[in-house]
């Protein structure tokens, strides 16, 4: 089974995330790992469906406040 990688706009077709909110959590250091292809301001950003998957399991809060 592969872990396809995702751009960060088939992350919001997807998952209902913008791509510029990901893009501020990269900045900020608080989204999901990324794969970066190339270093520098312009290299192409993807995703590991993994990692969103995982990323957004670590976000999931249960009633009363409490981190699943």
């Amino acid at each position: 089974m592969t872990d396809p990688l995702l751009t960060p706009k088939q992350v919001q077709a997807q998952y209902g995330i913008a791509a510029k909110t990901l893009a501020n959590y990269r900045w900020q250091g608080i989204g999901p790992e990324y794969v970066k292809a190339h270093p520098g301001q312009y290299g192409r950003v993807k995703y590991r469906r993994s990692a969103i998957d995982a990323w957004l399991k670590a976000q999931t809060v249960k009633p009363g406040g409490a981190v699943a």
